[in-house]
This record gives C-alpha cells, sequence and structure tokens, in this order.
C-alpha cells in the first residue's frame, strides 16, 4: 500500500497490517455504515475501515493536519473509494467530536493524541448506537502500558483508557493482541 510510504515520509506511523485487517473485519462484523476515525493519517486505518463498511456506509475522518487529509484522499481514491465515502473534518478532535450526532455511529476509531484517549472514549460512548464498537489503537504502546514504570504522559493515558473501558458496565472489552494492541469494546444495547 502506497500509504504505507506516504506515512513514513511525513513522519505518520500508520496502523499495523494485523490491526488494520482487524479493523476491516470489525466494521463488516458490526455491518458499519457510520464510521468516526480520529486521526486520518495518510488513509491507512480509513481504506481498511472502508473495505468493511457497507457499500454505502461513510466514513467521517477528523485530523489536526489538512495536508495529511489530503493525502488521505489520494489514498482512497488510489483505492477505488468515491469521493463521496468520505467526509474529511480538519480540526482538534475534541473540538468536532461534541459537533457529531448522538448515536449516529456504529464504530469509532480512536488513533489520536494517547494523551486525549480518556476524553475520546466519553466522545465515543455518545456519539455510538447501541451495540456499536469503540476501538483504540496502541493499547500496548510500545510495551510501555503494561510496566507501571513508565510514567510518560501518553503511557499513563492508555493505561487509564484500559482501566476505564474495563470497569465501565456498559461496555464488552476485548484487547486485541495485533500490532500495537487494538483494545476494543462494544457499547451493550
Amino acid at each position: 500500500m502506497q500509504a504505507r510510504h506516504r506515512a513514513r515520509e511525513v513522519g505518520v506511523t500508520p496502523i499495523s497490517p494485523g490491526g488494520g485487517a482487524a479493523l476491516c473485519f470489525l466494521a463488516a462484523a458490526t455491518g458499519a455504515r457510520a464510521v468516526a476515525e480520529i486521526g486520518t493519517g495518510t488513509g491507512v486505518s480509513g481504506v481498511h475501515l472502508l473495505r468493511g463498511m457497507r457499500a454505502d456506509g461513510v466514513l467521517t475522518t477528523v485530523d489536526l493536519e489538512p495536508d495529511h487529509q489530503r493525502i488521505a484522499k489520494e489514498t482512497y481514491a488510489e483505492a477505488g473509494f468515491s469521493g463521496g465515502r468520505a467526509r474529511f473534518i480538519p480540526g482538534p478532535a475534541l473540538e468536532v467530536l461534541p459537533r457529531l450526532a448522538d448515536g449516529g455511529y456504529d464504530l469509532v476509531f480512536c488513533d489520536g493524541d494517547k494523551s486525549e484517549y480518556g476524553e475520546y472514549l466519553a466522545e465515543a460512548l455518545r456519539l455510538l448506537r447501541p451495540g456499536g464498537l469503540v476501538c483504540f489503537d496502541d493499547a500496548l504502546w510500545h510495551d510501555r502500558v503494561a510496566d507501571p514504570a513508565h510514567r510518560d504522559a501518553e503511557s499513563t493515558a492508555v493505561r487509564d483508557v484500559l482501566r476505564s473501558v474495563r470497569e465501565n458496565d456498559a461496555l464488552v472489552p476485548a484487547l486485541l493482541p495485533v500490532g500495537d494492541g487494538l483494545l476494543c469494546a462494544v457499547k451493550k444495547a
């Protein structure tokens, strides 16, 4: 996938091939028609999501960098997806997400600023329909999350969201050991 090469060029770390395959599977398993993505990057995860979504599905993707979204548009076109399959919203996720519809999404994929993962979870719970799915990339964060000696902001934030998901009775969680870890949780009906 050319998007992985582009990601290296612009300094973005794309989801792993295994993580991408898992996203494709999960989008297909949920019959996803509306997906929100935090962190467009160069479009690697978006292509995987679109491949799993229903043919009439729309991916809403949020990123701080308009240049990344421009590259992602090229990636989606190269993968054969029409322009109407993705909606690009540039800006900080925590400013954009509150403007999205409550209960209007089948899947929310979070791969943005790790220090904001806790806030992304709160927004995802509002955005998801009952039975919808939230996923967080980098849930193992370079094997730092499992080691409490790592107290950096990112490791702590990822550790905190893992705990929050595990302790939330409204969620059914699973930590998938693909790539750098993919934390997924279904919002109970």
